[in-house]
């Protein structure tokens, strides 16, 4: 990554799965390469990875929630604005379908609704939620709004199966998203 890059700032949203805690490899690498990074998490992602590690490892504040009265700026449209890349990894099955039907009530959501900047989404769920014909459905729906879904891989998961829904690695998310 040492030619110059597309985009400086980053935003990234995290949900809720175990595959969280590579969200902080993730901050690290693009930071790495150069970039700002702002994080947004759902509430269920602040249960797998902490939001001051994020914070600490971005040097930035995360949001957390929308009513937070600390964000006078409303802290989605700030982020929106402000981010030249909006990433969203891991993406759960629940946070494609909330994304593929334009709600927004959380931050990530809120965050991915209002910005005009290029979106990647990088799945991360268990091979059957991958393979249902409602995340499938979902996923090409994100496509038409023109999203970049990085993945998901095939191999080992967090249940102790192997299969599709992996999520992709840190380092080629990071490539993909700065390409």
């Amino acid at each position: 990554m040492a030619r110059a890059l597309k985009a400086r700032r980053v935003v990234l949203g995290v949900s809720g799965s175990i595959a969280a805690y590579k969200a902080c490899s993730v901050v690290r690498l693009l930071v790495k390469a150069g970039c700002e990074v702002r994080v947004a998490m759902t509430a269920n992602a602040a249960k797998f990875v902490g939001p001051m590690t994020l914070a600490a490892l971005s040097r930035a504040p995360v949001t957390l929630d929308l009513m937070d009265p600390a964000h006078w700026d409303m802290a989605h449209l700030s982020l929106a604005s402000w981010g030249e890349r909006v990433l969203v990894a891991p993406a759960t099955a629940d946070l494609i379908a909330r994304l593929a039907v334009g709600r927004a009530c959380g931050p990530v959501e809120a965050t991915v609704l209002s910005t005009k900047a290029p979106v990647f989404v990088a799945p991360a769920m268990d091979t059957e939620m991958w393979e249902h014909p409602a995340t499938r459905a979902n996923a090409e729906r994100l496509g038409a709004f023109g999203y970049t879904l990085l993945g998901p891989v095939s191999g080992p998961l967090a249940s102790g199966r192997t299969g599709m829904g992996r999520l992709m690695d840190p380092e080629e998310i990071v490539r993909r998203t700065l390409a």
